[in-house]
Formats: structure tokens, C-alpha cells, sequence
């Protein structure tokens, strides 16, 4: 059950933070046709690309790439790498007031982007895409893959009660109060794909579903590697539903908005 969406200010600014690891192959076409799909749809945006220890030309196709989408701001996870320690960096360097998270290989679809600016300013704290909705879209999914995602949003599903059936699905969209609300993340790899959306919703924080469209990437590798990521999705989804059930509220969003539809 979601919380129904609330008057608020008109956005100012869409901040999409993408996380790149050894993306030189597609990052620079990724970057120019979400540059040309929001300036079309008249977007303020800007366009955070996260170059999480390329050992590739990534850094340097990000360098002249900013040279033709002035919205471009790439910077370097110096750090600890990790698919989720890349986009908090992004969290915390972006500027907007609305953020995305999307993929750097072009299998997110930039006309959602546009979609999911819109959805936010009509009074939504967060967007979350379902590829498995009606509307929605995959265009040649792995099937292995493709089973284990279905298993695993079951799962998830099942244990928090939810309707949305697309949770381990990054690429979503939030207001920045959602971001700040669910912080501190406890994830530093992909797993921060279902921390994010399961804290918003356990939180208080209201959100809707819209169908999206993904495509496999073309060129380079995936990066998830599934026997990796079991345990780490495993303990993040149980860390959350401990919160839910037994928090006694203490992380609830302070709002008399989110009392539930």
C-alpha cells in the first residue's frame, strides 16, 4: 500500500547520478541521448556519471564528453569501490532536489527519465519503474536471470507485504528529503538497489509505480554477479523488515502526510 502523493514545491533541478566501472564502450552515448531527451522535455538537469575504478579509457571519454553536454559532471570514486558506495558519492555531490538512478550500459530507457521528472513534481517522494507491469517492457532479459529476478522480487514482496514487483531494479527516482531520510546506507554494492526503495517504504514516504522499459546493454560486461549479491540482498531485506516490525517508528518519516492511504 502506498501513501497517497501530497502538494509540494515545484522542483528546481533532476540530479541523475550514474555509477561507471569500465564503461568507455557506451558511456558517452548514454550521457548524450539522456543530455538531448531532457533538454528536449525542457529539464533542468544535471548528470552525475560516478567513475567507480575504471581500469578502461572511461575517465577519458567522461573528459571529452563534458566537452559537448555542459550538464556533464563526472567525478572519481577514489575510495572504496563498489556499485553502491559510487552512487552515494553521486548523492552527496549532486545538487538537485529530485535524483535518478540509472545504468551507465543504455539499458535504462531516457524517456522514463522524463517520465519519472513529472511523476515527482505532481507530489510523489519517489518513482519507483517496474519492467513488469502493464506498459512495461524487457527486451532480451538473460533468462537465468531473468527467473532469479522474479524468485527474488516474490520474496520481497511477500515479506514486506508490497504490491511493487520490481524493487531489485535500480533505476528509480526520489526527492532529496527520501535520500536523507533513509540514511545512513549500510550498502556498499548492489545491494544498495533495495535498501533505498525498502527503507523509503517502510519509512512513511509515498510512492507510486510506473512501467518502464529496460534493454540488455550492447557492449561490455555486467557488472552484478549473482552469487555474489544472494547473502548481501538476503541481509539488507531482513535489516529493513527489522526496522519495520520492530523500530516502534523511531525512523518514520515525522509527517501527518504519511499516515497510509
Amino acid at each position: 500500500m502506498t501513501n497517497p502523493p501530497r502538494e509540494q514545491p515545484p522542483l528546481q533541478l533532476l540530479s541523475v547520478i550514474i555509477p561507471a566501472r569500465d564503461e568507455a564502450g557506451c558511456i558517452a552515448a548514454t550521457v548524450e541521448h539522456l543530455h538531448v531527451e531532457l533538454r528536449l522535455n525542457d529539464v533542468p538537469h544535471e548528470i552525475i556519471v560516478v567513475d567507480d575504478g575504471s581500469t578502461d579509457n572511461t575517465w577519458n571519454v567522461l573528459q571529452k564528453t563534458q566537452k559537448r553536454v555542459e550538464t556533464l559532471r563526472p567525478i572519481q570514486n577514489l575510495e572504496a569501490h563498489g556499485f553502491g558506495r559510487a552512487v552515494v558519492l553521486g548523492f552527496d555531490d549532486a545538487k538537485g532536489d529530485a535524483l535518478v538512478i540509472m545504468m551507465a550500459d543504455e539499458s535504462d530507457d531516457c524517456r522514463d527519465v522524463v517520465r519519472y521528472w513529472q511523476v515527482l513534481n505532481s507530489g510523489y517522494d519517489c518513482v519507483f519503474g517496474s519492467r513488469f507491469v502493464k506498459g512495461g517492457d524487457v527486451i532480451d532479459y538473460p533468462w537465468l536471470k531473468l527467473w532469479i529476478n522474479r524468485c527474488a522480487n516474490l520474496f520481497i514482496r511477500l515479506l514486506f507485504r508490497i504490491r511493487s514487483n520490481d524493487i531489485t531494479n535500480a533505476f528509480k527516482a526520489y526527492r532529496r528529503e527520501v535520500i536523507a531520510g533513509c540514511r545512513p546506507f549500510l550498502s556498499p554494492h548492489f545491494n544498495l538497489t533495495v535498501e533505498i526503495p525498502l527503507k523509503a517504504i517502510v519509512r512513511g514516504y509515498s510512492w507510486t509505480v510506473i512501467p518502464i522499459t529496460w534493454r540488455n546493454r550492447r557492449t561490455g560486461a555486467a557488472k552484478l554477479k549473482i552469487k555474489e549479491m544472494g547473502s548481501r540482498y538476503l541481509f539488507i531485506c531482513l535489516y529493513v523488515w527489522l526496522e519495520k516490525y520492530f523500530s516502534k517508528g523511531d525512523y518514520q518519516k515525522k509527517s501527518s502526510e504519511a499516515t497510509e492511504a
